[in-house]
């Protein structure tokens, strides 16, 4: 099989190889099938034997009419008639309304179901792909979509809920208010092939909307949602006039005898087909945790019964695809043949938890193994985050989430002996270490201008209350002072017998920046004048200085400098949690992400005993 691989999905346009030729190519036996959208608990294990046993029948006689079956799905779904046309497949249907309904033009956002863009193409219609983009989680935002109708003047618009393959969903009112703005259109199309599949709310459907609107198709799947594409059926929901007009195009017997014999066996079945749908959204949540966990994969959240995922940089899904198919016989969907997608995506159909195991299993060997050589060249490791970029990986994991090295935060970080504390600063020095670092407050003594700085074990000035400090505008010129004992509050220190230059005394420790030498001088200065003020008298009126006291206050006054940066502390080297990088989850997707919701998970409902109406049947299982 692994030669005709290749060329099998090659010659299959924007869509994967049925599995028929996939188990002629592998003796008879078809892979593990996550390509196909199917349900794959229905119909039950019974149901299967009812139709082995009818087989003979089934396959020998001509079915009923499209109207006999029709009537009978209608009283199931409980609508009329009058207002639904079946099909052979939600494909016959979609063809039928690009040759009847679509006149000139027609918008679909991208990417899709690869039908909406190629039926309308093949009969020369203007395609107008509206972007879903990635940067957006593929995300449909309506009123976005409605600009771009109204620029491009589009005369038909669609909208797949949820979308295939991203499984992006809009809530019922989002849908009802987008055909609300949009009814002077010639026609629009909610296709919900997939919303059977959907939880995030309760009554999402528009059937009965689509009912009494002139412009409205609702598209609804059978195959999909029973698990029976080989039968292929589906139906349409709209006013009398567009259902019956798509009907009137129909052949008689365009239903076969498959599709008539499932419809009619239903309505006896209609609790194991809600137990069907309840089983599938509980396995969706749990492969979404499950793939979320492997490193550079990114999930995106999902109302239908498949995933959309994207690789990891490095890995190419046609590699992945081809490897998963002849190396662990699993089919998957890759989605770069599709109109707004690339070969790192794929979408995943959801299964059952034991065939899911083997899905994660064979990805991890392809993706990252050693086997033939991994799909992602490098693998980041060391933690469990992931961001979807392999290379935003791997530095996370060398820096524990800070975005530096360690080792490299260590050689940046300064060498200081112990207790010891930063002097004043060395002038024609630049700063080093860390920036944004403030060190611990230096003594008082430290602060002063070198030519004012005492000598070695010069015992520390007399406290500020013997004499009170002027005002740095009334200070004399340091130049012109004959000794520093002279200076207000230094009167009873004890000059040294010859005073030195600080540099040539104070051992030298890396300076530090301009901006905290001003903040712990003006945080020094505070301190002294608030001692001051508690203890000198404050004097009756303040004497103006003289013109050459201003001009001496300003030759002293420092530079304007900017105000001092906060404190910043240092990145710690470790203890940043399990993740990585703080705030960031470490499992993955959760379930409300998973589901859409921006609400508590509603309370389940009894189990329904028969067959849902169309416009209820999601008030059964939550």
């Amino acid at each position: 099989m692994a030669d005709n691989v290749a060329s099998l999905f090659r010659g299959t346009a924007a869509h994967s190889p049925s599995m028929a030729a996939l188990a002629r190519e592998s003796d008879g036996v078809g892979p593990i099938d996550f390509c196909i959208p199917c349900n794959p608990y229905f119909p039950t294990p019974g149901m299967f034997d009812e139709l082995a046993g009818r087989l003979r029948e089934i396959i020998t006689y001509y079915p009923s009419s499209a109207d006999t079956i029709t009537a009978e799905l209608c009283a199931l779904l409980q609508l009329p008639p009058s207002c639904v046309a079946m099909g052979n497949g939600s494909t016959e249907l979609i063809t039928w309304i690009d040759h009847l309904l679509v006149r000139e033009s027609l918008a679909i956002p991208v990417p899709t179901f690869g039908r909406w863009t190629d039926q309308p193409m093949e009969t020369g219609k203007r395609v107008d792909m509206f972007p879903l983009m990635e940067s957006n989680g593929f995300a449909l935002d309506p009123a976005q979509y409605i600009e771009f109708i109204r620029a491009r003047g589009t005369r038909v618009a669609v909208i797949c809920n949820p979308n295939n393959p991203d499984g992006g969903f809009l809530s019922r009112r989002a849908v009802v208010n987008f055909m609300d703005q949009l009814q002077d259109l010639d026609l629009i199309v909610i296709d919900e092939s997939f919303l059977e599949f959907a939880d995030a709310e309760n009554d999402p459907s528009v059937v009965e909307e689509a009912v009494l609107r002139p412009n409205v198709i609702v598209l609804r799947s059978l195959g999909k949602n029973f698990g029976l594409h080989g039968i292929r059926f589906g139906y349409l929901v709209a006013n009398p006039a567009l259902a019956g007009k798509i009907r009137s195009m129909l052949p008689k017997w365009n239903l076969n005898s498959f599709a008539e014999t499932v419809v009619f066996m239903l309505k006896e079945h209609g609790a194991e087909y809600m137990e069907s749908l309840h089983l599938v959204r509980r396995d969706r949540l749990d492969m979404a945790r499950q793939l979320s966990a492997l490193p550079g994969l990114t999930v995106y959240p999902s109302q239908g019964n498949f995933l959309f995922v994207r690789l990891p940089v490095g890995a190419e899904g046609t590699v992945v695809r081809d490897r998963l198919l002849t190396e662990h016989r699993i089919l998957i969907r890759e989605c770069g043949n599709k109109i707004g997608s690339s070969s790192r995506f794929l979408r995943l159909v959801v299964r059952p938890q034991t065939d899911v195991r083997r899905l994660v299993s064979g990805m991890e060997q392809v993706l990252y193994g050693s086997r033939r050589g991994a799909a992602v060249p490098e693998l980041g490791t060391g933690t469990s985050y992931s961001s979807g970029t392999a290379a935003v990986d791997r530095l996370i994991s060398e820096t524990n989430g800070v975005g530096m090295p360690l080792a490299a935060q260590a050689a940046a970080m300064p060498s200081l002996p112990a207790a010891q504390t930063w002097p004043g600063p060395a002038p024609a020095q630049a700063p080093t270490g860390m920036p944004g670092l403030v060190p611990a407050p230096a003594p008082a003594a430290a602060m002063m201008p070198p030519q004012q700085q005492p000598a070695a074990r010069m015992p520390p000035p007399a406290p500020p209350q013997q004499q009170p400090m002027p005002a740095v505008a009334q200070m004399p010129n340091v130049a012109q002072m004959p000794n520093v004992a002279q200076m207000p509050g230094v009167a009873q220190m004890q000059p040294a017998p010859q005073m030195q230059p600080a540099a040539q005394m104070m051992p030298q420790a890396p300076p530090m920046s301009a901006v905290a030498q001003m903040a712990q001088m003006a945080q020094t200065a505070q301190a002294q004048a608030q001692a001051q003020r508690q203890q000198a008298p404050i004097p009756a009126v303040a004497q103006a200085p003289s013109p050459a006291a201003q001009a001496q206050a300003r030759s002293m006054q420092p530079p304007p400098q900017a105000p001092a940066m906060p404190a910043m502390a240092p990145a710690p080297a470790a203890g940043l949690g399990q993740t990585g990088m703080p705030g960031l989850r470490n499992r993955g997707l959760t379930a409300a992400q998973v589901r859409g919701r921006t609400e508590p998970e509603p309370t389940p409902a009894p189990q329904p005993t028969g067959w849902p109406a169309a416009g209820a049947m999601y008030n059964q299982v939550g």
